[in-house]
């Protein structure tokens, strides 16, 4: 794995040797598919139902997806270990599909987002080298400079938001799948030693567990769900001409429509393709926060919509705490979810349900609470 870092490394500072622009993002571009690879052959990336657990790591990842009564399942999800190479680093995604080409978008993005945010978070960190005195040259020197908690938020930002924007672009000019009526969510997060960076991109939910005064887990939701009727949403899709509105069978879902035809009647206000409406409203720009890690806080867990529609966040955080084998626990939660599903919404189809449960202090867990890495 060293080998990989150092080429990762040296790719900064191939940026302060003035090499020239496109020659450096092809070389950081061959970089990253090389980490991608060297890490699914250490089995550090998981994008199917299982569990990924790093020797030494703090993460410990439970992942579980399961198909609704739709036809194919359109979630997926990824948690790649030692993301970039970096021994303090993990990123875990969630993308859910709609549409008759949602399931390969869902895909493509989950592919693409690790890589290309890698790929921008070396540029900007290697922006900032620029900036600095002529003689740091050493990304270590870099990073240490870029400490500073706002700078390192500041620096994911940036990374995440150009991410986005060429993922969506890309995506609209890919021949192999039509995105006009299609598209995804995306939710992601990537922890850094005691900081955890989230992206949204749509109505995915993450969601934290703390340990309260009182010794009780506490439910924290870190993310907005991004529905049309939120009002800073709908007043940007009707500047745009857009409309929002529910249909009479579907009271209290506000979905996305045409100016003068009801399509295509996205659930959600953020989302990758769907460019029949990027026009009237709909965009594909993430909410970007950060979270320092405390003692008292024990696992996130990261949910499609699946989840959130018959599952509350304190619900959700008991159902994983009283999980006595954590490596179950993603499952549990989508089981438990299925079973609210018939019960509350009778009637109605089962969506895809998919769950990432990341718990932080790994080294915590009893043997008889971590069974064996599973794909």
């Amino acid at each position: 794995m060293g080998h990989f870092s150092s080429m990762f490394n040296g790719l900064a500072r191939s940026f302060s040797l003035k090499k020239g622009r496109n020659s450096v993002r092809c070389e950081r571009r061959e970089a990253v598919e090389e980490m991608a690879k060297e890490a699914k052959k250490n089995d550090l990336i998981l994008c199917s139902s299982g569990t990924v657990n790093v020797d030494g790591s703090n993460n410990f990842a439970s992942v579980f997806s399961k198909r609704g009564q739709k036809g194919t399942n359109q979630d997926c999800c990824m948690v790649w270990e030692e993301f970039g190479c970096q021994e303090d680093m993990i990123f875990c995604g969630i993308f859910d599909g709609h549409g008759p080409w949602g399931h390969f978008v869902a895909k493509r993005v989950r592919e693409s987002m690790p890589r290309s945010l890698l790929c921008n978070w070396q540029e900007t960190l290697a922006a900032q080298s620029s900036s600095l005195d002529d003689n740091v040259k050493d990304i270590d020197q870099v990073k240490a400079a870029a400490d500073n908690k706002q700078q390192r938020f500041n620096i994911w930002k940036h990374s995440y938001l150009k991410t986005c924007a060429s993922i969506d672009q890309e995506l609209e000019h890919c021949r192999k799948f039509d995105s006009f009526y299609s598209g995804t969510t995306a939710l992601s997060i990537v922890r850094q030693g005691e900081t955890v960076f989230i992206a949204n991109v749509g109505d995915s939910r993450a969601v934290l567990a703390t340990t309260s005064d009182d010794g009780s887990l506490v439910a924290v939701q870190l993310t907005i769900d991004f529905k049309p009727n939120l009002p800073q949403e709908a007043e940007r899709i009707t500047q745009c001409q857009g409309r929002v509105f529910c249909l009479e069978d579907e009271p209290g879902v506000h979905r996305v429509w045409l100016p003068d035809v009801e399509s295509p009647g996205l659930a959600m206000s953020r989302a990758f393709g769907d460019y029949c409406i990027k026009q009237y409203g709909l965009i594909s720009v993430p909410e970007v926060t950060q979270r320092n890690i405390s003692s008292n806080d024990q696992f996130v867990v990261l949910a499609s919509d699946g989840v959130w529609d018959v599952i509350s966040n304190q619900e959700a955080v008991d159902i994983i705490s009283s999980t006595a084998d954590k490596a179950k626990s993603a499952k549990r939660l989508v089981e438990c979810a299925v079973h609210a599903w018939k019960r509350k919404r009778r009637g109605i189809a089962i969506d895809d349900i998919s769950a990432i449960c990341l718990f932080f202090h790994s080294s915590s867990l009893s043997s008889d609470q971590v069974s064996p890495i599973t794909r």
